[in-house]
């Protein structure tokens, strides 16, 4: 069953200009890519695997490396990106200890730091809808 917050992230996602949902590591995995760039993924625990007897889910976002040492310092429920570059991502373990408006802030940052390192042509099919 999705819990309230995996619903809330995933719904605000998907409402992101141009994102699509893919699932290349498997269905436990969900990918999401804005014009087939990886800005997040969505999974049960470690990429699907669970958390032992807990079962949060846990987000990778793309970061700024010197944000992510302090989101970290900040939140016990940011950690170094599971299975990603440790210094350009984190995981957001969704156990409701992060103000929703915080993570939906971490989202629009990583959306918006994948988007600036495409081309200037994608960058403008995308920012004409800010």
């Amino acid at each position: 069953m999705l819990n309230f917050k995996q619903q809330q992230a995933e719904h605000y996602l998907l409402n992101k200009v141009e994102t699509t949902l893919d699932f290349p590591f498997g269905d436990d995995v969900k990918v999401f890519k804005v014009k087939n760039k990886m800005f997040a993924t969505l999974a049960i625990g470690k990429m699907g695997k669970g958390d032992g007897d807990k079962q949060d889910w846990w987000m990778n976002l793309k970061c700024d490396p010197d944000e992510a040492v302090m989101l970290r310092d900040i939140f016990s429920s940011v950690v170094p990106g599971y299975h990603m570059n440790k210094r350009l991502w984190i995981t957001v373990i969704l156990d409701g200890s992060i103000p929703q408006g915080e993570i939906e802030r971490m989202m629009d940052n990583s959306f918006k730091l994948v988007v600036s390192k495409m081309t200037k042509k994608d960058q403008q099919s995308i920012l004409v809808h800010f």
